[in-house]
């Protein structure tokens, strides 16, 4: 074997080497992120869309619901949030319709957290019309016009379409955020919620540069 061949061979390894430190070539996961695959297309192309995937009856999702809602409020204009309920079983479509009623009505911010705080600290079954009823009301939304919103067509085509839509982005679990179509990130992937809001600042920011 030639000095020549031996030298080659050292230079060729150490080439390898640095790229598997190089943070470049890094593999998505490794930095608390998953490719979208393929890419979904987003409501704006103007804008960086960031998709929150979510269950009422997720612990985890209840856990990370403060820390996004501070986040939220800092977001720039170029950054468009989107609430979406996940659908995995009839239950997670029953909180679906809720959440879908409280959007056609206008009441989303009014009733987001404390239906959270109803169905994680208080215990409360919050599943039937009647049931779901009592707890509009309470929130200020007459009778009529939540069992007008909760039997609407719309409604109920939005809830039938949730139950394809976390299939469409790979999600598998919640809470799961999806930025731009092209990224995604959970707890598990990320570290923690608070390494989750990093992430997304990050990638963000990416495609913020991007569309400049």
């Amino acid at each position: 074997m030639s000095t020549k061949f031996i030298k080659h061979s050292l230079f060729a390894l150490s080439l390898a080497i640095a790229a598997t430190f190089n943070p470049a070539h890094a593999a998505p996961e490794a930095v608390g992120y998953e490719l979208v695959t393929p890419v979904q297309p987003t409501h704006d192309v103007n804008k960086v869309e960031v998709i929150e995937f979510f269950w009422y009856g997720c612990p985890h999702c209840f856990d990370f619901e403060p820390t996004l809602a501070k986040w939220v409020k800092t977001l720039p204009k170029n950054v468009e949030f989107i609430r979406q309920p996940a659908v995995f079983s009839e239950q997670w479509g029953k909180h679906a319709k809720a959440y879908y009623t409280a959007e056609a009505l206008g009441v989303v911010d009014k009733i987001h957290t404390d239906f959270f705080d109803a169905i994680q600290v208080k215990k409360e079954h919050l599943e039937t019309e009647e049931q779901l009823a009592k707890f509009f009301v309470a929130h200020g939304v007459s009778e009529a016009d939540f069992k007008a919103a909760f039997n609407s067509f719309l409604v109920d085509t939005k809830v039938r379409q949730a139950g394809a839509l976390a299939a469409k982005y790979g999600i598998t679990g919640v809470p799961a955020i999806v930025i731009n179509g092209k990224y995604k990130t959970s707890g598990p992937l990320a570290g923690s919620h608070e390494k989750m809001i990093e992430v997304m600042d990050r990638l963000i920011a990416q495609e913020s540069a991007v569309k400049k």
